[in-house]
């Protein structure tokens, strides 16, 4: 099969610029993400986060007790976050994606390769990661405050913006960018994987139907699949570092993502090797719809205004 490429420029007059559909795409897509996946994510963080001896003998332990504790709303919790703040950060990944790509293909005739849109995706995610960082410090702080119970020595927070306010008058600027470095690690290789595995799949997918390995000729079953496989796939590159992560913006007796790793090994070496996969099974889950979801949401957008 030949690689999927990126035809060569051929400008047209477009009504919307590229920039600006990519971003509004971007944004539609990361709102269908965070409505389809939010619940997933909160269990995940839990999971992550939770002490030693656990809270939860299970991820299906940990959404029973969440329900039962805190109702349906429960796993919604810190949804606000991620709902303003994914979308934007989507439409800023779809969008630097295509930049990079442009860049990677300028003055050049010959198309992309699926190489080299894994390499604009892992480029992409670099750019991400200084939004990330701050939305899903906010997201987690609130999803790790259980019931009416409050992070130790705080008050509870009310919502995400007196999150954001309290972190920023107890910590500064920096407090709203803790754990940047290991996000940053986390990111770039799994939107190297993400972009790489989409643009892959769809290619395959048109090639076993059309014979002709364009990915522009996919339909919505194929962008729906191939984007829930690319979600699998991203995950499976950067779970390590998003549990660091986690532990990093949750709890500050961690000083950087070293001394995070080093708990970490050591809870291995007494717990063994399944303390490094907890979560694991509800971001699985959450990766195929969730992602699935984002790109139809993104090519319906694209198609929409890219006339």
């Amino acid at each position: 099969m030949e690689a999927e490429t990126v035809a060569p420029a051929q400008q047209k007059q477009a009504v919307v610029p590229k920039t600006m559909v990519e971003f509004a795409a971007g944004t539609m897509g990361g709102w269908a993400q965070v409505v389809v996946g939010h619940p997933f994510d909160t269990i995940k963080v839990r999971m992550q986060t939770q002490p030693n001896p656990p809270l939860y003998s299970s991820s299906m332990d940990c959404v029973r007790t969440t329900i039962r504790g805190e109702g349906l709303a429960g796993l919604y919790k810190g949804v606000t976050s991620p709902l303003t703040g994914i979308g934007f950060c989507n439409a800023v990944v779809f969008a630097a994606n295509g930049y990079f790509q442009r860049l990677l293909q300028a003055n050049s005739s010959q198309p992309l390769t699926i190489s080299q849109k894994a390499v604009a995706g892992g480029l992409a995610g670099g750019v991400m990661s200084f939004l990330n960082c701050p939305v899903e410090l906010l997201k987690v702080k609130l999803q790790t405050q259980y019931g009416a119970a409050a992070v130790p020595g705080h008050k509870p927070y009310t919502g995400v913006f007196n999150c954001g306010v309290r972190t920023f008058q107890e910590r500064g600027f920096g407090g709203l960018y803790r754990g940047l470095g290991i996000t940053i690690l986390r990111d770039i290789p799994s939107f190297w994987a993400y972009f790489g595995m989409y643009e892959g799949l769809k290619s395959a997918f048109v090639y076993r139907r059309l014979g002709v390995a364009d990915g522009s000729k996919s339909n919505g079953i194929e962008q729906f699949f191939a984007g829930g496989f690319a979600g699998i796939s991203a995950w499976l590159t950067a779970y390590p570092q998003d549990v660091i992560k986690s532990r990093i913006q949750m709890n500050y007796k961690y000083k950087s993502a070293l001394d995070a790793s080093k708990a970490l090994v050591s809870e291995i070496k007494t717990s063994g090797v399944r303390i490094m996969f907890r979560g694991f099974g509800p971001t699985i889950l959450r990766a195929f719809p969730a992602n699935a979801a984002t790109f139809v949401a993104y090519e319906w957008t694209v198609k929409t205004l890219d006339f």
